[in-house]
C-alpha cells in the first residue's frame, strides 16, 4: 500500500508535515531524533510494520526540518515537543505507543509525562534524554557542535536524569554497545530513574548509534511487537 499522504497541521503559526495512516488502537508514534526527518529508515520500518498488523501510524516533522517548513536553526527542544503533543492531541484517539529516536526519545519521555492516560508504552531507541547537558563535557560549546543558544537553554528546562521520571508504563530502552553519540550509560541513568517497574534495556552487540542495519531494525521492531502483545 502506498504510504499516507503527507498533510500539515498548525501549531503556533508552524505548519508542522506529518503522515497518518488510520488503523487499529494502539496507534504507534514515530518521533525522529535531532535533524532527522519522518522518511528516515527506522520510521519506514515501523510504519510497515504497523501497516502488516493494521494499527495505525502517525508520522511528524518538525519545525524546520523534513517536509515542515521553517528555519531549522530557529527550532528548539520546547517547540519540537509542543507540536509533538499537538500532534497527537489532534490527529490520533486513544492510547498510543510512543516510539522516540535519539533525541525524540527525550520528547517522548516528556509526552508519556504529559499524557500519561494515553501512553500505552514507550520505546526510545538510543534515547538521548539531556543531552544539552551532559553531552558537552568534553568542554565543547553547543554553538561548536551545532545547537543554537536557544535550543541549548530550552533543553536545560526539559532536564529529566536529575530526578525521578514518574512514567508507570511499560519502558523500552533498545542501545547500541558501540555508541559514541548517546553512552550506554545514559541508558542505564534512565533506567535507574524511571519509576515504572517495568524497565528494561537491550544492548545490541557492537551497534552504534544510528541502529538502522537491518538486523538492528529487526530487534527493534521485535520490541515494539513484544510490547504489543496483550493489545492484540
Amino acid at each position: 500500500m502506498a504510504p499516507p499522504e503527507i498533510a500539515f497541521i498548525d501549531v503556533g503559526g508552524r505548519p508542522i508535515a506529518y503522515r497518518l495512516r488510520p488503523g487499529a488502537s494502539p496507534t504507534l508514534v514515530f518521533l525522529p531524533g535531532y535533524a532527522s526527518d519522518m522518511e528516515g529508515a527506522k520510521a519506514l520500518a515501523l510504519d510497515a510494520f504497523g501497516e502488516r498488523r493494521g494499527l495505525g501510524m502517525l508520522r511528524l516533522d518538525y519545525s524546520g526540518t523534513g517536509s515542515s517548513p521553517g528555519e531549522f536553526a530557529e527550532g528548539t527542544l520546547g517547540l519540537w515537543l509542543e507540536e509533538a503533543l499537538a500532534a497527537v492531541d489532534r490527529l490520533v484517539a486513544g492510547p498510543i505507543v510512543l516510539v522516540g529516536s535519539s533525541m525524540g526519545g527525550w520528547i517522548a519521555l516528556h509526552l508519556a509525562l504529559l499524557r500519561p492516560e494515553r501512553v500505552m508504552a514507550l520505546v526510545g531507541i538510543a534515547a538521548a534524554p539531556d543531552f544539552t547537558n551532559w553531552g558537552f563535557a568534553d568542554g565543547g560549546t553547543a554553538e561548536r557542535q551545532g545547537l543554537s543558544r536557544a535550543f541549548w537553554e530550552s533543553g536545560q528546562q526539559l532536564l529529566l536524569l536529575d530526578g525521578e521520571i514518574a512514567i508507570d508504563c511499560p519502558v523500552r530502552l533498545v542501545h547500541g554497545e558501540q555508541d559514541t553519540d548517546v553512552p550506554v550509560d545514559i541508558a542505564k541513568q534512565a533506567m535507574a530513574r524511571l519509576r515504572s517497574a517495568d524497565v528494561q534495556l537491550n544492548i545490541i552487540k557492537g551497534g552504534g548509534h544510528r541502529l538502522s542495519e537491518p538486523r538492528e531494525i529487526e530487534t527493534i521492531l521485535r520490541t515494539v511487537a513484544n510490547l504489543l502483545e496483550p493489545a492484540l
